[in-house]
């Protein structure tokens, strides 16, 4: 039975996009629902609550299992299909991939605030809060980390692409389209992770929408 995976726009929805770039990204096979989000169609509202107990998107249906929220649909994932390597082989390595990934999935909100995830939005910059250079300051150190202690076997985070990649892949996003002045080896992660097909394909579909929430396109 073919996976499904009901997602939000394209453009806006981070949370979407980490779950859709993880089976993407590893050729697992699944269907997709995209639901606009924010409208003013109580449809759209009565569908997402149709598939998700939560309300919310993304979620996960495995024939009689439903899986919502990103950071849990990656874990079920990594379950599911083993050999995809989501989470890295070795423990300590594989220890790290998820505090990191837990960490993006609570903390950053002032980054969430002032860089709202809008592929649509011209490349400019903004006046950032001292909260917001302290979160990517924080995600800069992360991804160093990361890649220093456990990225010797390819481009990404932990070499080989995997579960930290995909929730870490809507800052990407961020960081560029608010044009954020990054060290050198923050944009050659950046440019790694922005080459990945399954990643120009989101952001091809994402640039193709017309759907708006007006209070994104403000910032």
């Amino acid at each position: 039975m073919t996976l499904k995976l009901v997602i939000g726009n394209k453009n806006y929805s981070s949370w979407s996009m980490r779950p859709w770039l993880a089976l993407r990204g590893c050729d697992i096979a699944f269907e997709e629902i995209v639901i606009p989000l924010y409208t003013d169609d109580p449809a759209d509202k009565a569908r997402i609550l149709s598939h998700s107990p939560a309300g919310k998107v993304p979620v996960l249906i495995d024939g009689a299992i439903t899986v919502w929220d990103s950071l849990a649909i990656i874990e079920y994932l990594a379950e599911r299909f083993p050999e995809a390597g989501l989470w890295p082989a070795d423990a300590a390595a594989r220890a790290q991939a998820r505090s990191v990934s837990a960490e993006m999935h609570s903390g950053f909100q002032a980054l969430r605030n002032e860089c709202p995830m809008n592929l649509h939005r011209p490349l400019r910059p903004v006046e950032l809060s001292a909260d917001a250079k302290a979160n990517i300051a924080r995600v800069e150190e992360i991804w160093r980390d990361c890649r220093a202690r456990y990225g010797a076997g390819g481009p990404f985070l932990f070499g080989r692409f995997g579960g930290a990649d995909a929730m870490f892949a809507p800052v990407v996003t961020r960081l560029h389209t608010f044009a954020v002045p990054v060290a050198a080896d923050t944009r050659a992660y950046m440019d790694t992770m922005m080459a990945m097909p399954a990643f120009a394909e989101w952001v091809k579909d994402g640039l193709a929408e017309t759907w708006t929430i007006d209070r994104v396109e403000k910032v």
